[in-house]
């Protein structure tokens, strides 16, 4: 089995840190150094940073000091591991803001000259992307057509180079048992041996 370098987003804005999210990334992280794997985590909630307010700021402002090690995190991995809870369709705004700030021009991508396709700046590297929520997972995808899922995979991900990319939804988290609660955490230790 190759040993991979995997960066492990957590995508739970609560500093608390004793969410479902954490025990998932917990059990993750748990199965992926059993196996010999290098991983480094990133917790959006520990780290203090502005939210992007222009275009400008976007395409020619700095990455905050404060990020600048999650960057490097990311450029080192070789596998990223996301993991978020749902709220109102969605990602929380404090990742998609750490996203905005982190994923820029000059790091995940470079601007195309006069109007052709901009170079991916992340390729080689693969994602698999972990999302809790109150509703049950088949109406996410079948109803909701798992359009805030989609759109981070291609919009985000796909367009800095970072593919194929897998996903886990993880239904009705506010209603399980123990007894389900500990299958995930198993099945997500189980992903980490094999870095998925």
């Amino acid at each position: 089995m190759e040993i991979k370098q995997i960066a492990l987003i957590q995508g739970h804005p609560d500093p608390a840190g004793n969410r479902f999210c954490h025990a998932l990334a917990k059990a993750y992280v748990k199965g992926a150094e059993a196996s010999g794997h290098k991983v480094q985590v990133i917790d959006i909630a520990c780290i203090e940073f502005p939210i992007l307010r222009t275009q400008a700021d976007f395409y020619g402002g700095d990455t905050p000091e404060a990020l600048r090690p999650a960057q490097q995190t990311i450029a080192w991995a070789q596998h990223l591991v996301i993991i978020y809870p749902l709220w109102l369709g969605s990602m929380p705004a404090y990742l998609k803001a750490f996203l905005e700030q982190v994923i820029r021009p000059g790091f995940a991508a470079s601007p195309a000259s006069a109007g052709g396709f901009w170079k991916k700046l992340l390729t080689g590297k693969t994602a698999h992307i972990v999302v809790t929520m109150g509703m049950p997972a088949f109406i996410y995808r079948w109803y909701f057509l798992a359009h805030s899922l989609k759109s981070l995979e291609r919009n985000i991900l796909a367009f800095s180079g970072i593919k194929p990319t897998q996903e886990t939804l993880i239904g009705g988290v506010d209603a399980i048992d123990d007894n389900t609660r500990k299958r995930w955490l198993d099945k997500l230790e189980v992903m980490g041996r094999s870095a998925k």
